[in-house]
């Protein structure tokens, strides 16, 4: 793996404030250079894409509080998984996390322009964002479903993805309507432990609290 992965994705964004249509289009090219850069041309990704960077260590814990975790700590990134969820719900709670890791250098200037109620949330849906892109690339996704995959269950199990994640990437991407505001069980619960700072959000992404350890 080339070390210096983490270096070129963050490479991508300009050291300035952005607004949040700038963020969206930047996490999905970063999605897409992540793709290039380790030679991955179709699905699914594997989870080894990330798990196998240098300096980051990823463990599954049963009944973690939440789908996932991050902390920087003993000179590795740490990324806590909760094991007793599903597989995919696990996969993409490992690439929002991946966001995080990303983003944690220059997250205070690429966010500034963020209202400061809603800063949080938008932060969280660019990393589901992020991992949309990833996990189910547009042209990627577009190319299946053109060429005959157009059952959502056919398509989450060649992108190893659930269905719901799928059907929200579909929506998103112009190929079906856009699916109920209700269905987000694809995004998961996150715990974002960085430095002295807990960052939590409930399974609905309207809603969010962030705390102070």
């Amino acid at each position: 793996m080339n070390p210096g992965v983490i270096a070129r994705l963050r490479d991508i964004v300009p050291l300035r404030p952005l607004t949040y249509s700038q963020a969206m289009r930047i996490a999905e090219l970063q999605a897409a250079r992540f793709l290039k850069l380790l030679d991955i041309t179709e699905g699914p990704v594997p989870e080894s894409a990330i798990s196998e960077l240098p300096r980051l260590q990823v463990d599954r814990v049963r009944f973690l509080p939440a789908s996932g975790a991050t902390q920087w700590a003993s000179q590795r990134w740490l990324v806590l998984l909760n094991g007793s969820e599903p597989r995919e719900r696990q996969r993409f709670s490992l690439a929002h996390e991946f966001k995080h890791i990303i983003d944690h250098r220059f997250a205070d200037l690429m966010y500034a322009k963020f209202p400061d109620a809603d800063r949080k949330r938008m932060t969280e849906q660019l990393c589901d964002h992020f991992a949309a892109c990833l996990l189910m690339p547009r042209p990627w996704v577009k190319r299946a479903y053109c060429g005959g995959i157009q059952n959502i269950a056919r398509l989450a199990s060649l992108f190893d993805v659930s269905q719901s994640a799928m059907q929200v990437r579909l929506s998103a991407i112009g190929m079906i309507d856009r699916a109920p505001r209700c269905i987000d069980d694809w995004t998961s619960p996150i715990l974002r432990n960085t430095n002295d700072k807990i960052y939590e959000r409930s399974a609905n992404p309207r809603f969010a609290t962030e705390q102070v350890a």
